[in-house]
């Protein structure tokens, strides 16, 4: 408790924070250290953001002390906030983490809810609907879209039983019945254990190339998974090939494949899925950027 003590002036809310502040500003914008701050106070203590405003002159126990001494720790080597406690919310729902699964990313929820969206405004869309998730991870895509359209029959797939152990737990945590099986994207002889045709087929797949790695950040190359990350440069859109030609077969008519993408090679992918018979769309995430393609088999109207 005494090493504790030297690291924070006092256990008083606001020199704890203060000293959050000093001690990361070389690692972390400003406003980022303040929203750490906040997800430690709320997931430690219980504390929502207006009370921790209006109690800024309060003390915390030596308990709680500690802990904050370990995240600020644990910050300082760039783990991510969501490793630290366990969890983030995708969706509205509690997505448990480990570094056996990318954490979700806010531009994949707004893909979740795009597709929501574009389902519900189809004329011809007819429930329950069958949808399967390819390289489910943490299972996030899969179990919001279960929550989001209850009366689906969901199927994700992973080639990684870690993340699906860990994608399981959090159906069960999140009451949600989905099928989950130990198969490998990239290998025919796998996906071809999967038979009949879905209305939905989505994926976030691996994207990111080897010579992206360096513009990326610490948290992320050196606590995620990089088989769930990279892709070789001299093969980029290797997973999209694979679903796309599986896809064709297997999409039911009016049947939408909706997949995340690397945006530097977004017109890349769309040229791949064209040639394979989709027709396909570019969809921006909140920051501009090409970030989702929505295709349809090429003999059906496409969508507007």
């Amino acid at each position: 408790m005494n090493t504790t003590h030297m690291r924070f002036p006092s256990n008083r809310v606001r020199d704890i924070e203060r000293f959050f502040h000093t001690d990361l500003r070389d690692c972390y914008p400003d406003g980022e250290i303040g929203m750490f701050v906040g997800i430690l106070f709320e997931e430690y203590l219980g504390w929502d953001k207006a009370h921790f405003l209006l109690n800024r002159d309060s003390t915390i126990n030596q308990s709680d002390l500690l802990k904050m001494h370990w995240a600020l720790e644990d910050l300082k080597r760039f783990r991510p906030i969501q490793h630290i406690i366990g969890h983030t919310a995708f969706c509205g729902l509690r997505i448990d983490v480990s570094p056996d699964v990318l954490i979700p990313r806010p531009e994949t929820e707004e893909i979740v809810s795009q597709v929501v969206e574009i389902i519900s405004h189809q004329p011809q869309t007819t429930f329950p609907l069958k949808i399967i998730d390819l390289c489910t991870g943490s299972g996030c895509i899969a179990i919001a879209l279960k929550h989001l359209l209850p009366q689906s029959q969901v199927t994700a797939i992973d080639l990684s039983h870690p993340a699906l152990g860990m994608a399981r737990k959090n159906a069960t945590s999140n009451h949600t019945e989905i099928e989950f099986l130990p198969i490998d994207v990239l290998s025919e002889e796998s996906m071809d254990s999967l038979s009949g045709s879905f209305d939905l087929i989505i994926s976030n797949p691996p994207y990111v190339r080897q010579s992206e790695r360096c513009q990326m950040s610490a948290n992320v190359t050196e606590y995620e998974p990089s088989c769930a990350l990279f892709v070789p440069d001299e093969d980029p859109l290797v997973f999209y090939r694979h679903i796309g030609h599986w896809a064709i077969h297997h999409l039911a008519p009016n049947g939408i494949l909706a997949l995340e993408i690397n945006e530097f090679l977004s017109l890349q992918t769309c040229h791949l899925l064209n040639t394979i018979g989709f027709t396909s769309r570019l969809l921006q995430d909140f920051r501009g950027k090409d970030r989702c393609i929505i295709a349809q088999h090429n003999i059906i109207t496409p969508l507007s």
